[in-house]
C-alpha cells in the first residue's frame, strides 16, 4: 500500500493547474409544476473523444447536479467568457435549496436537443446525452455524448480558474 497524500497538498498543488470554467446546466422535470433550471459551475470539464464526440463532467456525489443527471439524461454546457465571472461564481455556491432565482437575471434560452438553460454570451455551447456514470471517489465522472455544438460568440477570451480564483487570459 503506498503512502497517502496530505488532502491540503493535494489540493494546493491542483491549483497550479489552470482550467477553463463551464456551466453545466439541465431541467430537473420532476420538481414543481413547471420544473426547475439547474445550474452548476465546474472547472473539471474536458473532451474525452472526437469520434464519437464525447466530453466528461466532474460532479460531487450528493450534490443536486448529480442526482439530476442520475435522472435526466440530457443536459448541455456554456463555455464562460472572461465577461460571465459573475455568472460562474454565483453557480459555484454550494449547499443553495433553490437556482430558480439564480437564473432569474441571466440571459439564457433553452436547447433545442436538451431542454436546458443555455447562455447568451458564451463562447461554446454543447447539449449532451449521458453515456455513463463512472464513481471516482467523492465525485462522479458524467461522460456525455455531444449531440449539438456551436460557438456563437467570437468575442472576448475564456474566464479560467487558477490557485482558486478566477483569471483572464492576455
Amino acid at each position: 500500500m503506498g503512502q497517502t497524500v496530505n488532502t491540503d497538498d493535494f489540493r494546493a498543488a491542483m491549483t497550479r493547474l489552470s482550467a477553463g470554467v463551464v456551466l453545466i446546466t439541465a431541467h430537473d422535470p420532476e420538481d414543481g409544476p413547471r420544473g426547475e433550471d439547474v445550474g452548476m459551475t465546474a472547472t473539471a470539464f474536458m473532451s474525452v473523444s472526437l469520434e464519437p464526440p464525447l466530453v466528461l463532467a466532474s460532479v460531487r456525489v450528493g450534490s443536486r447536479m448529480e442526482d439530476l443527471l442520475d435522472r435526466q439524461p440530457r443536459w448541455a454546457v456554456s463555455v464562460l467568457s472572461e465577461s460571465q465571472r459573475h455568472i460562474a461564481g454565483r453557480f459555484a455556491m454550494r449547499g443553495r435549496i433553490s437556482d430558480r432565482l439564480l437564473f432569474e437575471d441571466v440571459s439564457y434560452y433553452r436547447g433545442e436537443a436538451s431542454g436546458a438553460p443555455i447562455l447568451g454570451g458564451a463562447l461554446a455551447i454543447l447539449e449532451c446525452e449521458t453515456d455513463q456514470h463512472v464513481l471516482a471517489g467523492d465525485h462522479v465522472l458524467v461522460v456525455g455524448r455531444v449531440l449539438t455544438a456551436r460557438t456563437p460568440s467570437a468575442e472576448g477570451g475564456p474566464l479560467t480558474y487558477f490557485r482558486g480564483r478566477y483569471r483572464y487570459l492576455g
